[in-house]
């Protein structure tokens, strides 16, 4: 231990050297430092930004200027010169037109939808005459800069490259040609208006039989009523004829009003049977309609995937010579003919490694959602015309469709199919899912795609439930690309409104600007061993695993959310199921790895509360104090102690943060990672809750990771201790003002405050504790930063910098 020790001293204790960030010019410690970067320049977490657009940065996405030696600052991939050697202005070089050309925004997670009417499409972007003119992919220049072919020369990013391009461990299996070189546009659009008339047909064939399905029901409903009425109406005579010589005026009048009240009741019993059955027509209608629509989908993505095909053969026959002398000779041509599903050779990060790749690809696609397009082969040509791989085409198709947030869109109530919103009249009828349309749009693109069907761990879901029924059943993709069929979820990974309260209602401006939207790049090319955790497919083979699962193994598989795969985290017991079983004492533990790179940025929490009610307290008590959270070199462990028995549900939670972040106290959203059933079936041993500490995890590493303090002689979160303790840190940089607060159930607070003192000398601070009696305390550490200046805004309030638990004395108490 003393050597561990030791080795953090050495790590955090500073140096004669200190390095000073780039940007403030303030000094950068170990734990918020990024750099060495270039001439041995450093910067805060918090100032590694963009110099033109002050957009943050990582590693991955920075570029250096390249053109200019003494310029050390960092910068975006829009905004990193370009230019070269000399000044260039439009008179030059005749570009001054091209130069007033709007700017795009090319981040990918926080794009500001306009309002009304977009105002940058491709035209506007200069884009729409590359998009359309085949001579333009033979100039080497605009081949250079298109999404997933940057070099270093182009973006002058040499020492980056690795980090932000299509990984070439797969070879190319797409059409090495951009689709305007071999497929004319009349020729697409030909094929898609003869695709058109069958849809047309199809649609009054609908319209047609939902009218005459109609039309039996209320002739079905209108004989039944006037039966019954004929029935109530033929009594009340029989009632008037038998009682007519000795009825008096009252009796008549009741048996009138009684007979009203029947025809009343009537006609409103036979209008709720009229609207149940009409309802009941229109489910499976609609159900017979979506499997119309789909089956002639597949039908019309197989002749266009046909028709593409035969003109890239036609070309590449045309162009062999030169096709073989090319250094792309070996490529394994797209196959013609959908191959049957099996397990992908390489993962999804050999394809890329970071979602910046795309994007310049990104931009285009949100620029085209913009815009309403007539016909989907206008659409898939704006998408795809700078695209050369099959995984650029699939990728442009999938932030369509994600950007264009289908299940908003406003449609007129005739909308018909030579409009620009004609296209997309199947998501205006329910007839065509996310998963139709995606299959759709990659058949114009040459991709072989197919709907999957199956069952979802999807809203509402909860850990043990069984798949019984169809209330979870759900429907996704897999595309064939990169030499594999891959899985796409659209309706997943499509954008969520992040300041939902500011929707501009249709037409109006003011707001808009400061919406964001988000999507989820994990549901693009997701790999079959992460994505069984939450979608199981009807079709074994179509798990594409090696070794396919059942619904049962499945059920029992941890329930787990993207941000668990996209913080890289992992279960380190191999037998964790997604119902956990206590033991007599009414334990359970869950714990979950982290990668040594996320360790210092993320900071879990965890919710706990009955299962079969919405309740969270026992006994007035917040099940939290039930759990304890810790935290060893790369695990966070949580510890359960159920404190009755029946069932319960642990929600956790995570978010990469940096220090600063935490400190300045920002607001940090926490968003689930996973989530178990606890079953408590028989307790014996009866649980006490914790101290009433701060929320978090138990432990000293919260301070080391935030605040740089080294323990130096307790480094668990629980400590055993007679009546007297001493607790140590060094400060690796100035902290002040520690304060430390003392806990125990049943005393309180205020009355403990007199047994805790501090003491700092040099960089040691000593925390001294005497305890007033035996038993179990929880203790709360703060402080805050001496250079506070560091940080913007008023001066930084105490922060809570860790805890512990200590049992105090020989009485047994159970460690949680």
């Amino acid at each position: 231990m003393m050597s561990t020790v030791i080795s953090l001293v050495r790590r955090f204790n500073s140096t004669s050297y200190e390095n000073v960030c780039n940007r403030c010019s303030h000094v950068v410690y170990s734990a918020e430092k990024i750099g060495p970067l270039k001439d041995f320049t450093f910067y805060h977490h918090n100032c590694f930004k963009c110099h033109v657009c002050g957009t943050k940065l990582t590693l991955k996405t920075y570029y250096n200027n390249q053109q200019n030696q003494d310029d050390k600052q960092v910068y975006c991939q829009s905004h990193v010169p370009k230019t070269g050697p000399g000044k260039l202005d439009g008179s030059s070089v005749g570009i001054k037109q091209a130069l007033n050309v709007p700017k795009t925004n090319h981040l990918v997670n926080e794009q500001i939808r306009g309002s009304g009417k977009a105002t940058l499409n491709a035209e506007s972007i200069g884009i729409k005459t590359a998009l359309n003119n085949s001579k333009l992919a033979n100039d080497s220049h605009h081949r250079e800069n298109m999404a997933g072919h940057f070099d270093s020369s182009a973006l002058h990013i040499q020492h980056g490259l690795n980090q932000t391009r299509l990984q070439k461990v797969y070879k190319h299996t797409g059409v090495e040609s951009r689709i305007n070189e071999f497929l004319d546009t009349e020729t697409q659009r030909t094929l898609e208006m003869r695709h058109r008339q069958e849809e047309d047909d199809l649609y009054r064939n609908f319209s047609k039989k939902r009218a005459e399905e109609e039309k039996h029901i209320n002739t079905e409903i209108q004989e039944e009523w006037e039966k019954e009425l004929e029935r109530i109406t033929s009594r009340f005579q029989h009632e008037l004829n038998t009682k007519k010589k000795r009825i008096s005026n009252d009796e008549e009048k009741a048996l009138t009003v009684r007979h009203q009240k029947e025809r009343e009741d009537l006609e409103k019993n036979m209008t709720v049977k009229l609207d149940r059955k009409k309802e009941s027509l229109t489910r499976k209608l609609l159900e017979q309609e979506r499997q119309a629509t789909a089956e002639l989908v597949d039908k019309q993505s197989k002749e266009m995937i046909n028709l593409i095909s035969e003109k890239f053969t036609e070309f590449s026959q045309t162009n062999e010579r030169s096709y073989m002398n090319s250094d792309e000779s070996s490529i394994m041509p797209y196959p013609s003919q959908p191959p049957p599903p099996s397990p992908p050779v390489i993962s999804k990060m050999d394809i890329y490694s970071d979602p910046n790749v795309f994007a310049e690809l990104d931009q285009i696609a949100i620029n085209v959602a913009k815009e309403d397009q007539h016909t989907f082969t206008e659409l898939v040509r704006l998408l795809i015309g700078s695209c050369i791989t099959d995984v650029e085409k699939a990728r442009a198709i999938f932030r369509w469709i994600t950007v264009k947030n289908l299940n908003t869109i406003k449609f007129d109530d005739n909308i018909i199919a030579d409009t620009p919103m004609g296209i997309l009249r199947g998501i205006k009828h329910g007839t065509e899912s996310y998963h139709v349309l995606f299959k759709r749009l990659c058949s114009y693109a040459g991709l072989h795609c197919v709907v999957i069907k199956g069952y979802s761990k999807s809203a509402g879901y909860q850990p043990g439930v069984r798949f019984e029924d169809n209330r979870f059943r759900n429907s996704w993709n897999a595309v064939y690309v990169a030499g594999a069929w891959r899985f796409v979820q659209c309706n997943w990974g499509a954008r969520h409104l992040v300041n939902a309260k500011e929707v501009p209602k249709p037409g109006s401006k003011g707001k808009s600007d400061s919406l964001r939207y988000e999507y989820d790049d994990h549901y693009f090319l997701t790999d079959p061993k992460e994505f069984i955790y939450e979608f199981f497919p009807l079709q074994p083979e179509w798990q594409l695993l090696k070794t396919p699962i059942s619904i049962s193994e499945f059920e029992e598989l941890p329930f787990v959310r993207s941000l668990f795969f996209r913080y890289g985290l992992y279960f380190t017991d191999d037998d964790l199921r997604a119902v956990l079983y206590t033991n007599d004492s009414g334990a359970a533990t869950v714990r979950i790895g982290m990668p040594t790179n996320m360790t210092p940025s993320l900071i879990f929490h965890y919710n706990l509360k009955f299962y079969d009610r919405d309740s969270d307290t026992f006994d007035s008590i917040g099940l939290k104090r039930f759990v304890m959270q810790s935290v060893m070199g790369n695990m966070v462990s949580f510890r359960v102690h159920a404190p009755c028995s029946g069932s319960f549900i642990m929600d956790i939670f995570a978010n990469a943060t940096t220090p600063r972040e935490y400190v300045t106290g920002e607001p940090m959203k926490f968003k689930s990672v996973c989530k178990f059933k606890i079953d408590c079936d028989d307790l014996q041993t009866v649980m006490v809750p914790l101290p009433d500490c701060a929320s978090g995890e138990w432990g000293p590493l919260k301070s080391t990771r935030l605040f740089g303090l080294i323990p130096l002689s307790h480094e668990e979160a629980l400590i055993f201790a007679d009546r007297t303790l001493e607790i140590q840190f060094r400060m690796s940089r100035p902290l002040t003002d520690f304060m430390a607060s003392l806990h125990k159930n049943g005393i309180d607070e205020k009355k403990l405050s007199k047994f805790v003192s501090i003491d700092i000398e040099d960089d040691i601070v000593s925390i001294f504790i005497k305890f007033p009696e035996e038993g179990q305390y929880g203790l709360d550490v703060y402080t805050r930063e001496v250079n506070t200046e560091l940080y913007s805004g008023d001066k930084q309030l105490l922060t809570h910098c860790c805890k512990y638990l200590i049992n105090v004395g020989t009485k047994r108490i159970h460690p949680i």
